[in-house]
């Protein structure tokens, strides 16, 4: 028969027996006292609900669990997807020692400490530990470094959850011997699914509350949780004890009622984490494909979310001249002219401002002729041999400048029709004929070719 062990970061792995230390763990979901969320957290797998392209049928995570054959994993996705409850139903299923080790209280110390004691049961039982590190993408480099030895020599079973694009936040040695399992915000049925089981059950959920609450409040719920179960469960709870049981003995949730408890819909935003450049690259690229519906709403995501206003403004500043360009030279003026009435003005009326330009670049003619010109140029100043700039093209402030035939020969391209010397040499000799600037066939460039 499997026993699970759970430990606290501060607890001796030999202190106790087996048998003591089972009893000793707590069963969270008994704890009436506990917030529905946590009540509610699925014990098994035939409980969890969503994730099925991770832990679905016939999926190597759920094979794995069954089989008691893990490997060291990453969970990687956003707040109340899943995460630490896959942890813990691993727990209850696995022969090996389970440590729940959170990285935001943990110190190196506590680290090695721990991986000391790993290593003294691995030799004495010959049983290895499975690691539980909640996210991890807090500790630093030396705190993951001390883990790397151990999930080498299969001392321990990693297992980091994590909000963050491990990619960035994980060692890259560490993420090489682990399996990233990309975990996806629920979709509205999902979280509808979960509210409806915690409103029937009547154990650890709502079931004897006798609520009253109708589809489409609950696709309220489902909507603002923007994917996240635990918002959704903490909202139906603060709903459901904020309201008095009516002549009927039950108690009613309206839809007021849902927005009282939740106040505003929950934009799910980290301004210096993944969904930040998420959101900044949706942006761009619908403004890019001069879809400029799609522009204003990744605006008022970012915007309302707390994004600095001055990020995006800059942003578009630099989407003008990359994107858009000569097709429309008031392009540049509109996104200048939006980031300085920021400044004047401020926010929240400086939305419109921002939102103003973004139109006007979503819907201007697109052209990339600028960057690609100045790549181009870019490339030859950097990787060709660097010519002195011609003599005719230098300034002769000083006789002795003049003597050395500083800007002899010099042609003043006013002094010709259409304002320019056609014969004159500007380039270095060795890049003569080059061609940087192509126009494009759109708006104000067409005309320029």
């Amino acid at each position: 028969m499997k026993t699970t062990k759970y430990f606290e970061t501060n607890q001796s792995l030999f202190t106790d027996t087996d048998e003591e230390l089972k009893g000793k763990q707590t069963n969270s979901s008994q704890q009436s006292s506990n917030p529905l969320a946590d009540r509610m957290r699925p014990r098994s797998l035939d409980e969890f609900i969503g994730q099925e392209k991770a832990v679905g049928q016939g999926t190597m995570l759920k094979r794995l669990i069954e089989k008691d054959e893990l490997r060291s994993l990453i969970f990687w996705g956003p707040s109340g997807t899943g995460k630490t409850t896959l942890a813990e139903i691993i727990a209850r299923n696995t022969k090996s020692l389970f440590i729940h080790f959170s990285a935001v209280a943990a110190s190196i110390k506590e680290v090695r400490s721990v991986m000391e004691d790993a290593a003294k049961y691995y030799r004495t039982t010959n049983r290895r530990t499975v690691l539980f590190i909640d996210e991890i993408h807090r500790f630093n480099r030396a705190q993951q470094d001390a883990f790397l030895p151990y999930v080498e020599n299969g001392t321990i079973i990693l297992i980091g959850a994590t909000t963050e694009n491990p990619s960035f936040e994980v060692n890259s040695a560490l993420l090489s011997r682990s399996r990233v399992i990309v975990l996806q915000s629920l979709f509205s049925n999902e979280v509808v699914a979960i509210l409806k089981r915690a409103l029937s059950n009547k154990e650890r959920g709502l079931g004897e509350m006798l609520l009253e609450v109708e589809d489409e409040q609950l696709q309220l719920i489902a909507a603002y949780a923007s994917g996240d179960a635990r918002v959704a469960l903490n909202t139906l709870e603060m709903a459901a004890i904020s309201q008095e049981v009516n002549q009927q003995g039950k108690r009613q949730i309206t839809t007021e009622v849902i927005k009282d408890a939740l106040q505003r819909a929950i934009l799910r935003y980290d301004k210096t984490g993944e969904e930040h450049f998420n959101l900044i690259s949706a942006f761009i690229k619908s403004i890019r494909n001069s879809d400029a519906n799609a522009s204003l709403y990744w605006l008022a995501r970012m915007l309302e979310a707390g994004e600095d206003p001055r990020y995006v403004a800059r942003r578009l500043v630099h989407h003008a001249s990359e994107d858009i360009g000569l097709a429309d030279p008031f392009a540049l003026n509109q996104a200048v002219a939006a980031m300085q009435a920021l400044e004047f003005i401020g926010l929240p009326e400086a939305k419109l401002a921002l939102a103003q330009a973004t139109i006007y670049l979503a819907l201007a003619p697109k052209s990339n002729s600028v960057i690609m010109a100045y790549m181009a140029a870019a490339k030859d100043a950097l990787e060709t041999e660097q010519e002195s700039v011609p003599l005719h093209l230098r300034n002769a402030p000083t006789s002795l400048m003049k003597g050395l035939g500083h800007n002899k020969d010099y042609q003043y391209a006013h002094d010709f029709e259409g304002a320019r010397a056609e014969n004159m040499q500007c380039l270095p000799s060795n890049l003569q004929g080059r061609t940087y600037y192509i126009p494009s066939k759109y708006g104000w460039e067409k005309d320029k070719k």
